[in-house]
């Protein structure tokens, strides 16, 4: 007996597996850019420490204080700015929740607008708003969506980006310190490693951007280069005219 091969059907022979990248960045955003604001700053700072003339000691220290002082003051500062995000969002959802409870049918006929201005048909888009809205809080969620742009159900934590904040600065900034901690003298292998941290920074942030993980790795390392070579001249010329 013969056997016939069938074709697959066609949207499963020709079904497009495609995915897309994060376009808001996640968790690793603002990870990555923590952490090389932390090894850039702090390694500007011991940089110009450096050129001061100063001592082993007082580089390290500078370096230490440096960690400590930029992840509680990123810390402190993330937490704020999440929290007042945050307020300013459930106070705007209240105004909308109050809507809903007091005038229904315009918030309705409102939503039912909104569909019809995005080429669905009148009858079709009044239909859709009435069968969202029988739900109060799923009609809650969709304004909130369509004229805030926010979802109520997955608003940010103040402590999670507090926390997340602090670790990340201060990875970045221990990095500069590191080579000091493990022996090191002079702020040369600090600058080495440094360098080599801001490049792999620039690459991982490839992954959130289009750039090449070379050209985006590179470019931090010269702007964080220049930034040390910045402060280590400031540090080398008021340490001069200081002494």
């Amino acid at each position: 007996m013969a056997i016939i091969e069938t074709e697959a059907p066609l949207h499963e022979a020709h079904r497009d597996n495609h995915t897309h990248r994060d376009v808001n960045g996640g968790w690793l955003r603002p990870a990555v850019f923590g952490a090389m604001d932390g090894l850039v700053s702090n390694l500007a700072l011991m940089t110009g420490v450096a050129g001061g003339a100063a001592g082993q000691h007082a580089v390290v220290l500078s370096g230490l204080a440096g960690l400590a002082a930029g992840a509680f003051s990123m810390a402190a500062g993330e937490y704020t700015s999440v929290a007042s995000q945050r307020e300013l969002v459930e106070a705007e959802l209240d105004v909308e929740r109050r809507q809903l409870r007091k005038h229904p049918k315009d918030e309705e006929a409102e939503l039912a607008a909104l569909y019809a201005s995005r080429g669905v048909e009148p009858r079709l888009a009044r239909e859709v708003a009435r069968q969202l809205s029988e739900d109060p809080e799923q009609a809650l969620e969709i304004h909130a969506r369509e004229e805030l742009g926010i979802d109520p159900g997955d608003l940010p934590s103040p402590a999670v980006a507090a926390v997340s904040s602090f670790g990340s600065f201060a990875l970045g900034a221990l990095i500069p310190v590191l080579p000091y901690l493990l022996g090191a003298s002079s702020i040369w292998p600090a600058v080495l490693l440094a360098l080599l941290g801001l490049f792999l920074c620039g690459a991982v942030v490839a992954r959130v951007t289009a750039r090449t993980w070379w050209y985006s790795g590179l470019r931090q390392l010269f702007l964080g280069g220049a930034a040390a070579g910045v402060t280590y001249a400031l540090g080398t010329v008021f340490g001069t005219a200081v002494g």
